[in-house]
């Protein structure tokens, strides 16, 4: 199997460079295992070189463990020595990731002249969008691990409990069961508040005729899950099971329909034909989907905003979260996992029923 590092490589040609710096925390934990985050360290990746440049903090941990071929290189001075090893490696057109603050791109620009270095956007983000078999692997251990503390979590609700309340059970049981930690603040979202896509938890009590919205990830293995479900808390008013029963058509009507080599506009626009027929197009105010794995958010987006250039491919993992949102009625949003496969997708968040879950107690 191709490394990591060569398949950053293989674009050197294209993007007419020969070398390539990476300071996002994401991207260096992806090419070297490197478990600090963004401003510990940078990594240089040359033709046939590559090195982890960080500080006295990590130079045990890492001293042997990285990735054949990474050198480790000890210092404060990240980007100094970067570019000292730039010249090593024998660099002469650098490329960088275009986050980089404006004082680190003066190191590089002393360094080089100006037409020798190039700003170089989501080049890593977009291969990270298709998954390895090992990080599926991983992926599929996640959402195991969250359905389950779900399906736990399920008989303990009643009428009564505190938004909050509902977080930190879910919390306690999902690491029992061996998540590492959230990748977000839970989401749990009641009655009016439901309406609210990214409500957080608060001390609203949870009263009969709620619905409720609860969204969650947690990493296991350093990899996420991205979970959603509305439950209705005693008998819901009409147009609230309305616009439950429209959100279910929406996500199984996508789910249905995504396979590799779609657009991933022409996906969203799947979700979103279903909605604005039922007459909810303006309730529904967010992107279908995204991609997820060592980052809760990863391309591709599934949006009506994506670009030709986003085209779905096999091993891509996406979440699917159409949603409808009525300031007076209460919002809905139900959200899956699933694996692009070769003729379809697999649903690895099947397990958490999707048709409407009440709580009677």
């Amino acid at each position: 199997m191709t490394s990591r590092l060569d398949l950053v490589r293989q674009t050197f040609d294209k993007l007419e460079i020969d070398g390539l710096l990476v300071t996002d925390g994401t991207n260096m934990k992806y090419l070297t295992g490197f478990e600090g985050g963004n401003g510990d360290g940078v990594v240089l990746v040359g033709a046939d070189k590559a090195a982890l440049i960080t500080d006295g903090r990590y130079e045990e941990a890492y001293r042997d463990n990285l990735p054949a071929g990474v050198e480790l290189l000890i210092t404060r001075d990240y980007f100094g020595v970067a570019m000292v090893a730039a010249k090593r490696f024998g660099i002469a057109r650098l490329g960088f990731e275009d986050t980089i603050s404006y004082r680190d791109f003066d190191v590089i620009d002393e360094t080089f002249d100006g037409e020798d270095i190039a700003p170089i956007p989501a080049l890593l983000e977009m291969i990270r969008e298709v998954k390895e078999t090992a990080e599926l692997a991983k992926l599929r251990k996640a959402a195991d691990v969250s359905v389950a503390a779900f399906n736990e979590l399920l008989p303990a609700l009643h009428v009564g409990m505190t938004e909050r309340e509902v977080a930190n059970l879910l919390d306690q049981i999902i690491k029992s069961k061996g998540a590492e930690k959230p990748s977000f603040d839970t989401i749990v979202a009641s009655g009016y508040r439901s309406a609210l896509p990214h409500g957080t938890s608060t001390d609203k009590v949870i009263e009969k005729g709620d619905l409720v919205t609860i969204d969650f990830g947690y990493y296991v293995d350093g990899y996420t899950s991205d979970i959603t479900r509305t439950l209705a808390f005693g008998e819901l008013a009409p147009e609230a099971k309305e616009i439950y029963t429209v959100t279910k058509q929406a996500l199984d009507a996508t789910i249905a329909a995504a396979k590799p080599g779609m657009l991933a506009k022409d996906l969203d626009a799947v979700a979103r034909q279903v909605i604005t027929e039922a007459g909810y197009g303006e309730a529904f105010n967010h992107a279908t989907g995204h991609g997820i794995g060592l980052d809760i958010h990863e391309g591709p987006v599934i949006s009506a905003r994506s670009s030709e250039a986003d085209i779905l491919a096999e091993g891509m993992l996406l979440t699917i979260e159409p949603g409808i949102y009525l300031a007076n009625v209460g919002g809905v949003r139900i959200e899956d996992d699933i694996i692009l496969t070769a003729d379809g997708s697999e649903n690895l968040t099947a397990g958490i029923p999707t048709e409407l879950i009440v709580i009677e107690r």
